[in-house]
């Protein structure tokens, strides 16, 4: 994540989680971030009526789901698919009519004491659903992340079970080689899909806008770069689908991982 940074702006104090950004926000007349912010999305201030920032939770109850303009019935897509953690309702004053906009933010907190940032997890069988890909690539994944026993699979190794690195689950340069290569191959082919997926996300509150941050404590200051979602699944999905060299995949800039904690979902994360 550390490229995708350069052209950042810093601003005092901190405010890298959703209840300071959308305080700036709601504060757009006096805030001089929230003022960059909504410069960079195409507005003009002098045209603006009001701002309204509304933090999304990261589970909405069913019932609740009719408060965020949506129906009960688009509940289970949305849940799904939603990248969403700040929508900016933005009212402007265009000649005669009021026209009211709508931008929903994804942040992103890169922590200086961390080398990944997590932008999805998910059990592998919800990746399976989203992405529709075989019984031998939804095994092997599930190797990878130890939700199953390399010792119930050892005919999908390429080496003993006693060899592993880790018992408890496979790296990808543990697999057979044209595993590997199937894997490789579907998200190749599905890179676009995969990409969009993990960044911006479907529906209604698929994200329109990433906002980075990172805070420094030693300071109080924190870094930011706002950009439109299409340029940062760009950037980050540009490159080769590719095996690391610790048996993870490279998915261009975005790293499919497992954490170290069981039972593990796969989880995607930048550098």
């Amino acid at each position: 994540m550390h490229d995708f940074e350069l052209g950042s702006k810093t601003a005092k104090g901190g405010f890298a989680n959703e209840r300071a950004i959308c305080s700036k926000f709601n504060n757009w007349k006096k805030d001089k971030e929230a003022q960059a912010w909504l410069k960079i999305m195409g507005y003009e201030i002098k045209k603006i009526d009001y701002v309204k920032a509304i933090q999304i939770p990261t589970r909405i109850k069913k019932a609740d789901i009719e408060k965020f303009g949506f129906k009960e019935k688009q509940y289970g897509e949305l849940m799904k698919f939603k990248k969403t953690d700040v929508q900016v309702q933005i009212k402007l004053v265009i000649k005669i009519n009021n026209a009211l906009r709508i931008e929903n933010l994804s942040l992103k907190k890169a922590n200086s004491d961390a080398d990944y940032n997590q932008i999805d997890k998910r059990w592998v069988d919800s990746y399976r659903e989203m992405w529709h890909f075989g019984d031998e690539i939804a095994t092997a994944l599930k190797l990878f992340t130890g939700e199953i026993k390399p010792s119930l699979h050892p005919e999908m190794l390429k080496i003993d079970v006693s060899q592993l690195r880790d018992p408890r689950r496979v790296f990808l340069t543990e697999l057979k080689d044209e595993i590997v290569h199937e894997i490789i191959s579907f998200f190749t082919a599905n890179k676009i899909l995969v990409v969009s997926d993990v960044l911006k996300g479907r529906g209604g509150f698929a994200a329109d806008w990433i906002l980075v941050t990172r805070y420094n404590k030693i300071d109080d200051t924190t870094t930011w770069i706002l950009k439109d979602i299409n340029t940062a699944m760009n950037f980050f999905g540009r490159g080769e689908v590719k095996v690391s060299p610790r048996g993870s995949l490279y998915i261009g800039k975005i790293t499919m991982q497992r954490k170290e904690e069981l039972p593990i979902p796969l989880n995607y994360s930048l550098k």
